[in-house]
């Protein structure tokens, strides 16, 4: 426990650094370290080969996203190209080699897309949302939780869901007045659609696991395990909340 304390304070200081500096190029980079580690792990849970090619087509997707004006387009060329190849390769290239393209790439993409459309403001609002989600469900499972709710995640009971939600969808709309311009309606809406992917996201992430016959996606993190275990709960919420900011 005190090596995961520990571990969080610094992570935590080092994404409230990057929020207070606020600069693109910063904020890219820290993103871009993570997601190479992202493909890293995704690539064992996957149980693909750790070949270079990965790395390198993450590598100028990632550097390509900093410029375009669209990064998501990204994956329209990528995933053209990638069905072209296998089409004209098909012994030796296989459809689960996209599969980390997928996830983490395109959640990482979207995450990226909302801070070049919307600022940091809205990063943080997510992290407040996600964050909320996680802890209220561990604290509110530990203190009322019997009922199951996923066999693919056994610890997580209905009642910690349903309670990080509600506490989550109420923080999102407080905090939600400061970044957006909804009404309260839409604000309960997207708060609670945010929250609902991300203790999906995470369920996703224990479905990778438990195939991949593994307790953790790495251990670069000390008492957490690895960046995909930190980062689950952003997965599909920011892709929702991506979806939902564009329409």
């Amino acid at each position: 426990m005190k090596e995961r304390i520990i571990t969080g304070l610094i992570l935590i200081g080092v994404v409230v650094a990057i929020g207070i500096i606020d600069n693109f190029y910063l904020t890219w980079l820290f993103l871009w370290g993570v997601y190479l580690v992202a493909i890293y792990e995704s690539l064992k849970l996957y149980q693909l080969p750790l070949e270079a090619n990965f790395y390198s087509i993450a590598f100028v997707l990632w550097v390509s996203a900093g410029f375009v004006e669209s990064c998501i387009n990204l994956l329209l060329i990528l995933g053209a190209t990638f069905l072209a190849l296998l089409s004209y390769y098909p012994k030796k290239i296989e459809e689960r080699y996209f599969l980390p393209f997928l996830y983490p790439t395109t959640p990482f993409l979207a995450i990226l897309e909302l801070y070049k459309d919307f600022g940091m403001g809205i990063i943080s609002w997510l992290i407040v949302v996600v964050a909320l989600t996680d802890t209220m469900a561990y604290f509110v499972g530990k203190g009322i939780g019997k009922t199951k709710f996923s066999s693919i995640s056994p610890k997580k009971t209905l009642e910690g869901v349903a309670g990080g939600v509600t506490f989550a969808t109420i923080g999102g709309v407080l905090f939600g007045y400061e970044i957006f311009d909804f009404e309260t309606l839409y604000l309960i809406l997207i708060s609670a659609l945010v929250s609902i992917f991300s203790v999906f996201g995470d369920l996703f992430e224990s479905l990778l696991k438990r195939r991949a016959n593994v307790k953790d996606s790495g251990n670069l993190l000390p008492g957490h395990g690895g960046v995909l275990d930190r980062v689950d709960g952003y997965m599909l919420s920011s892709m929702i909340l991506f979806a939902i900011l564009h329409w």
